[in-house]
């Protein structure tokens, strides 16, 4: 073992290396979790009746209802349709996360990172 190193070829300048690659890879990923938290995510359902737009901290930005789906015989359908493209939206915000997440990271798992 080489004097201050680590076993397994863990020595002071590979360790400095690793650390600045961890450091550009949180860097990285700081700046795309921006970007996604900037963006619109827009989802509709019922041929367009109900949309709905999240951004990237899923926080629900808009809901358009076309008048033609509001009866107030059957609220439960106008219910089902709002959660619909609620979920919907959130989803496509979940996938462009997990998608950028994998480009930066190379498809590793880093728990708890988002």
């Amino acid at each position: 073992m080489a004097k201050g190193g680590f076993p397994g070829g863990f020595g002071g300048g590979n360790m400095n290396n690793l650390m600045k690659q961890a450091q550009k890879m949180q860097q990285q990923m700081m700046e795309m979790q921006k970007a996604i938290e900037e963006k619109e995510f827009v989802a509709s359902v019922g041929g367009g009746m109900v949309t709905v737009s999240v951004n990237g901290k899923k926080d629900i930005q808009k809901v358009s209802i076309d008048p033609e789906v509001v009866d107030p015989e059957d609220v439960e359908t106008l219910e089902d349709m709002i959660l619909g493209a609620l979920r919907e939206a959130m989803a496509k915000a979940d996938e462009e996360t997990q998608r950028e997440m994998s480009r930066i990271t190379g498809g590793m798992n880093i728990p708890g990172m988002f």
